[in-house]
């Protein structure tokens, strides 16, 4: 049974099962004060981080090394009015480590955008949320995809 609400919120392992499934998500992080969110390419790492590889010179490697940062990833169908969005909180850190950094390279994610100097950034998992949303259940028990 779920919830009046039509959401049910999704444990830690759950979480990252179903992140690990979508190969898109979305980092919010602050820039120039202000919120910024930025599409990108990731991998899970086996503790649950969240791997991003993207150009050393990058204006997102400056903003994030060191912040902490929100990474978002979701699947939605919208037809039938169901699907799920999870969240993971934590600090961003450059990998700096040459054996880490070189396992990275052989297991890690592929940029999209290749660069001529490419860096390893790790969003460790602090903070882990989601919740799904089913099948359209609304507060009042309505079925919204009748």
């Amino acid at each position: 049974m779920y919830p009046n609400d039509g959401f049910r919120e999704l444990g830690r392992h759950e979480c990252l099962r179903l992140m690990a499934k979508v190969p898109l998500g979305r980092i919010v992080y602050t820039r120039r004060a202000l919120p910024a969110v930025l599409p990108v390419n990731f991998t899970l790492d086996g503790d649950g981080a969240v791997l991003l590889r993207t150009s050393a010179a990058s204006e997102l490697v400056r903003a994030i090394d060191g912040a902490v940062v929100a990474f978002e990833n979701d699947d939605v169908d919208a037809d039938r009015h169901s699907g799920w969005s999870v969240v993971v909180t934590g600090s961003a850190t450059v990998v700096t480590d040459p054996v880490e950094h070189e396992r990275l390279v052989r297991s890690g994610p592929v940029s999209w955008v290749p660069a001529l100097q490419e860096v390893f950034v790790r969003i460790a998992p602090e903070l882990v949320t989601g919740r799904e949303l089913v099948g359209g259940r609304t507060l009042y028990g309505v079925d919204l995809t009748a």
